[in-house]
């Protein structure tokens, strides 16, 4: 304790966790703080339990129980390992029994167990008297042991088309119960058991972010390859249509789009869960955490190296494992030439100081903290609307007539200035924000931009019909040359022209 302290300060606390879900009692005010009392809380119904089972059953199947009889291997390989020895002692039983029981059939309506001791009379089978001999016969035959005193005959066609049954069986028996039980031994599920979760998850700050963390590890010198991990989030919630989802699931992001869900599994890893707006606890605070009720599922797949089969390794945690402003105790070390990872401080967590409210309240705090943000954030969303009405009206013009096409083509201009002033009005709010030396040189006359909207706004508004003298100068020059222009056209070109405006 004293070690921790001078390392990370006298605010930090070593809190050792248990797997139970215990909290400690709140200390009073005359308790020693030796004498913390662990409380056992009330365990809940879980989803998947810590070591990974889920606790579903299912139930009043009818006759899709047939299903299980279409994929019989898998159906074998997924029994417990006491009815996997009981069908498989069961089944050589069965086959035995029967294969030496038509031996004898055979040995019985041939008359063999009756002549066998006569000299000159060739049986199908030598040396089978009675059933005992007749089952020995076939497991030296099954088993290819061959003593060579029973043997079957060239004089028996029907002994030689059961012994061929015989083997194809055998064959058929032997590669479906081995198979099995080759399957059942080799699957990776206790290698799952050598991969470690911690028994809480916390929640504190990371890099500036609020950020939920749990830890995984892995006991073994033998790597996982490919070893990948996922979040569930499993809570119960009401749609706005008022259908009630018991476990409704939701992704968690631990780095999917970072690559950061890929793992090195070599040392005990951290894995994070920023939580932000897009996260399902965006609004989830210390104290909001006492009254909610989820339970986050952890799935860690990889394909085992010596075996080159698939392993996943699965556990959960419920709201009263999540541990608010706690951070995990370091466990790796730098010794003589290697690194040492000491797995007693596996579970081990210590408190640090984490703000209480959600990332939701903090950013509603950060809004009210700064005026600035919501004037700018109005006065954008004012200039959205503006920009799509006039958007709604370019597309309402585009459905009249061409010859109202035509008239009204002319209201472009202004739709542009209003998008124009739109955007000075926005520089001048910004301007606003500027220190008075830089609003001052901003607000010369000469490089205002209002006057130029100003004008531009005048000589839209006259009507279309106005003389040339009206005109600024530069306009007359160009309206001067335009008459330049129609004076050079032919006679019948310029009576067309003069219709025209007439």
């Amino acid at each position: 304790m004293s070690a921790l302290r001078r390392k990370f300060g006298d605010d930090y606390q070593v809190v050792t966790t248990s797997s139970s879900g215990s909290g400690l009692q709140p200390q009073g005010p005359g308790q020693d703080p030796q004498q913390q009392q662990l409380v056992p809380k009330k365990k809940r119904q879980r989803f998947v339990d810590k070591n990974g089972r889920c606790n579903v059953q299912h139930g009043n199947l009818g006759s899709e129980t047939s299903r299980y009889l279409s994929d019989l291997f898998t159906t074998l390989v997924d029994l417990k390992w006491r009815w996997n020895l009981f069908i498989f002692i069961l089944t050589y039983t069965v086959a035995w029994l029967f294969m030496a029981s038509m031996w004898w059939v055979i040995a019985y309506t041939r008359g063999d167990l009756n002549k066998a001791h006569v000299g000159n009379y060739t049986p199908c089978v030598a040396n089978v008297y009675n059933f005992p001999s007749a089952f020995l016969f076939f497991i030296e035959t099954e088993a290819t042991i061959g003593y060579g005193y029973r043997y079957i005959t060239d004089k028996c066609p029907e002994g030689i088309i059961l012994f061929l049954f015989q083997s194809i069986l055998g064959s058929i028996v032997d590669a479906f119960l081995i198979g099995c039980m080759f399957i059942k031994m080799s699957q990776p599920k206790k290698r799952a058991e050598t991969l470690m979760f911690s028994e809480h998850a916390v929640i504190s700050m990371r890099d500036g972010k609020l950020t939920l963390m749990f830890r995984v590890g892995n006991l073994r010198n033998s790597h996982m390859v490919s070893a990948q991990i996922r979040c569930k989030l499993l809570k119960s919630r009401q749609t706005p249509e008022g259908e009630f989802l018991p476990l409704d699931q939701l992704e968690l992001d631990v780095g999917f789009s970072t690559g950061a869900d890929q793992l090195f599994l070599v040392s005990p890893l951290t894995i994070c869960h920023v939580i932000d707006a897009k996260s399902p606890f965006y609004d989830l605070s210390q104290r909001s955490m006492q009254t909610e009720q989820f339970e986050i599922v952890v799935i860690l797949e990889g394909i085992v190296e010596t075996t080159g089969m698939t392993c996943q390794a699965r556990t959960s945690y419920t709201e009263d494992e999540v541990l608010w402003g706690h951070r995990f105790f370091p466990v790796i070390s730098l010794e003589e030439g290697f690194f040492k990872v000491d797995y007693s401080q596996f579970h081990a967590t210590f408190e640090v100081p984490t703000p209480p409210y959600s990332v939701k309240e903090q950013e509603e705090m950060l809004l009210m903290s700064s005026p600035l943000i919501a004037p700018a954030i109005a006065n954008s969303k004012e200039r959205h609307n503006s920009v799509e009405c006039l958007d709604g009206l370019d597309d309402i013009s585009k459905k009249l007539p061409s010859k109202l096409q035509k008239i009204t083509g002319r209201e472009d201009f202004p739709k542009k200035l209003l998008r124009m002033s739109s955007t000075t009005s926005e520089k001048a709010y910004s301007l606003g924000d500027l220190p008075m030396k830089l609003q001052r040189i901003s607000s010369v006359p000469g490089n205002s931009e209002e006057k130029l909207v100003s004008k531009t706004t005048k000589m839209l508004s006259d009507p279309m019909s106005q003389s040339v003298a009206d005109l600024p100068p530069k306009l007359q020059k160009m309206a001067g040359g335009a008459a330049r222009m129609e004076g050079n056209l032919p006679a019948k070109l310029r009576k067309m022209n003069s219709d025209r405006f007439t």
